[in-house]
């Protein structure tokens, strides 16, 4: 009986030693275990739902990505408590006097002390670094309005061109991408603008899939915002202009921002004047952890008021945020830096046209 005993046994242990995890298993358990409890904490935490459904819905094509976590009841949700009421004002011309921007011997804060205080040898523009514990950017200081430009790919409507490129085409100093694009699966090069193009008093492009406003400027270098339809705007002082928005800021009065706006936290880039004339051109570096996550709507807002913007609208952002200096790219780009920038529809440049008076 005794060595039965002892043979159950060894055939027991042998047994169990069958079924003993690894310590890879016990490892792998444990790590499915603290990603399912990570999961658990970002779903139930609100900061970070508000965070992630707007910035996938405003994208083109990861919008599936808010879904993945949440339901479509709770989208809805987010979205319905994040967005942005425009101010819709018209514009008020005779309150922008381009006059003297020289500098002065006294300012009203560090920002206009930035804004007036001219880089060495360069009366045109000034580039100013921003940097703020969430994301990074520049904002570039155009002197006078006139130096300000809308260009287009040489190929408008077939081929677009890198903000760099559009600049070396057109002896831009500095360039911004401007309006949206069609972006079949988040490749599109730039070939199909979306809405209207308006260029020297004169519709070029235009393109269904444009809801925002017509931003641009009068053939006396004003910054105009409007809902009217392109031919509206030309009889009525449009002479260069792209379709997008929001606008942000209109007559020194801020759009109504609620939540993050609805636009989630992404790459920027923005379009400003100040009441004496002065353009600003703003891009925020996003989509980069680590380095800089991206803005909201109601950061580039606040960035712009404390340079004292008019007014302001924002522009195409994401991969698109593009910003050139000199024909080379400036900024770090989401997608695309290591060719120079995304191929996009058009780009508002900063010119040396004193050359030509």
């Amino acid at each position: 009986m005794k060595k039965e005993g002892k043979k159950q046994k060894k055939e027991r242990q042998k047994q169990h030693a069958k079924f003993r995890p690894s310590k890879v298993t016990i490892s792998v358990c444990m790590l499915d275990t603290f990603v399912l409890l990570c999961l658990g904490i970002i779903y139930l935490n609100k900061d970070f739902k508000t965070f992630w459904i707007p910035t996938a819905m405003t994208t083109m094509h990861h919008q599936y990505l808010a879904y993945t976590l949440y339901s479509e009841s709770e989208v809805h949700k987010v979205m319905s408590e994040n967005y942005i009421v425009e101010n819709n004002e018209q514009m008020d011309f005779d309150a922008i006097v381009i006059g003297n921007t020289a500098e002065k011997s006294h300012y009203s804060s560090e920002y206009e002390e930035q804004i007036f205080t001219r880089d060495e040898d360069n009366d045109i523009y000034k580039i100013i670094r921003i940097e703020e514990p969430k994301f990074k950017g520049y904002i570039t200081v155009i002197y006078d309005p006139k130096n300000v430009e809308l260009v287009v790919p040489e190929k408008l409507g077939k081929y677009g061109q890198s903000v760099v490129k559009m600049c070396q085409n057109n002896n831009g100093l500095v360039g911004i991408n401007g309006g949206g694009f069609e972006d079949l699966d988040g490749w599109g090069n730039g070939s199909t603008p979306y809405g209207a193009i308006i260029k020297d008093g004169q519709l070029i492009y235009q393109h269904p899939g444009g809801d925002g406003g017509l931003i641009g400027f009068t053939k006396d270098h004003k910054m105009y915002l409007t809902h009217d339809n392109p031919q509206v705007a030309i009889q009525n002082g449009m002479w260069d202009a792209v379709e997008f928005g929001p606008f942000l800021i209109v007559n020194g009065k801020v759009s109504q921002i609620y939540g993050d706006g609805g636009w989630g936290t992404a790459d920027r880039t923005v379009i400003a004047q100040r009441q004496d004339g002065i353009v600003l051109f703003l891009v925020i570096e996003g989509r980069q952890p680590g380095y800089s996550i991206g803005a909201s709507m109601k950061d580039v807002q606040n960035i712009l008021l404390r340079y004292k913007a008019f007014n302001a609208a924002n522009l195409d952002g994401g991969a698109s945020s593009t910003m050139a200096v000199n024909g080379k790219l400036y900024n770090r780009p989401s997608a695309g830096g290591e060719y120079g920038g995304r191929t996009v529809s058009n780009a508002w440049i900063v010119v040396d046209n004193s050359a030509k008076e």
